[in-house]
Formats: structure tokens, C-alpha cells, sequence
């Protein structure tokens, strides 16, 4: 019996001293400071095997049409990221403008990485959207293509940084969606027009 409550006394010192070890390692020591959480890897290796996961959990090729589609998505919310930056740096105030359109394309990233095949009904809640985006957009159309000289021949991507930037989204667009290149046409002319740029227009060379 007193071996036993030896023991005992035994495991609860030895269980006061790791606590206090915890809570020294937790608030960490007076020379280096609290410990800092360790930040999560951007890497997970589960895709090395030539497959990857929808938000479904769903595992594909990473060929499949929906991470192809998922790429032009990114690649065009890239391009209209420099143009915002080029953008913003001439003042122009439609910039807050194309920021709601790359959050309208997560939007619809999210969507595409939702399969019908494997989605369940709370799946289709987090990543539906609705038809406002649209309308949203085709009033800003509206609104510009109203403020713009009249279109007489073939306009070739230029007009400034801006303009040029805004015709290059234009054209990854058409890889990913349509309906949005017809803003960004619209805009990167109205872009070349408050710059003072010269919109270049294709001119049929000579045989």
C-alpha cells in the first residue's frame, strides 16, 4: 500500500512538472517570446499521383474539363488583376468595379468545382449564385458603351497600359466567358478615351 502511494505521489509530480513545462513551452520563455503557430503548408502532396479533389471530395484527373475550366477562371482573374493594377495607377474609379468582378469569378470557380455528379444539397446552397452578377454587369455595359465615340472599323488591342491590359482579360476571357468579354471591350476603350490614348485600328495591309 505505501509502495502504491508512492507511486501515486510519484505520477503527480511528474504530472505538475510536464504541465508546467506545457505551459512554459505555451507562453514561451522571457528571452524569445510567446511561440508562434506554426503556418499551415501550402503544399499537400495528394495530387501527385496525377489526380486532385473537387469541393465535393470528388477525385479526378487533373486533365478533366473541370480543373481545365477552374485554370481559365484563375488565369483570367490574373490578367484582370493587372489590369486593375495599371488601372489604379491612372485614377480610373471603375477599378472597385472589376475587384466585384474577380469575386464574382471565385464565385464561379466554386461553382465549377461543384459537380453535379457527386454534389449534395448543401454543396449546391454554398456555391449556387444568382442571375444580379448579370444584370450588374450588362448595365455597366450600357452605362460606358453610351460615353463612347461610335465603332466604324476593327479595334486592335492598345489605347495605353490600361486599355491594353484590359484588352489582353478580353481576350482569356473568350477561353473561359463570354459574356464578360464584352465589358472588358468596352471598358478598355473607355479607358483609351479618359487616358487621351490613341485606340490603333487594324488597317488591311497591301498585296
Amino acid at each position: 500500500m505505501l509502495r502504491r502511494a508512492a507511486a501515486a505521489g510519484r505520477a503527480l509530480r511528474w504530472g505538475a512538472a510536464a504541465a508546467s513545462r506545457r505551459q512554459r513551452s505555451a507562453a514561451g520563455s522571457p528571452d524569445r517570446g510567446p511561440r508562434s503557430e506554426r503556418a499551415p503548408k501550402i503544399y499537400t502532396k495528394t495530387g501527385d499521383a496525377g489526380f486532385s479533389s473537387t469541393f465535393t471530395g470528388e477525385r479526378r484527373p487533373k486533365g478533366d474539363r473541370i480543373f481545365e475550366a477552374l485554370g481559365a477562371t484563375d488565369e483570367l482573374s490574373s490578367a484582370i488583376g493587372l489590369a486593375a493594377e495599371f488601372s489604379s495607377e491612372k485614377g480610373h474609379t471603375f477599378v472597385e468595379q472589376l475587384h466585384k468582378v474577380q469575386c464574382m469569378l471565385q464565385d464561379v470557380g466554386s461553382n465549377i468545382a461543384t459537380p453535379l455528379s457527386s454534389a449534395r444539397e448543401a454543396h449546391l446552397k454554398r456555391t449556387s449564385f444568382s442571375e444580379k452578377p448579370v444584370l450588374e454587369l450588362e448595365q455597366w455595359i450600357d452605362s460606358y458603351s453610351e460615353q463612347l465615340p461610335p465603332l466604324r472599323t476593327f479595334i486592335l488591342p492598345s489605347g495605353g497600359k490600361s486599355s491594353a491590359a484590359l484588352h489582353f482579360s478580353r481576350a482569356v476571357c473568350r477561353r473561359a466567358e463570354r459574356w464578360l468579354s464584352d465589358y472588358l471591350f468596352v471598358l478598355a476603350r473607355y479607358a483609351a478615351m479618359k487616358e487621351g490614348k490613341e485606340e490603333k485600328i487594324y488597317i488591311k495591309p497591301e498585296l
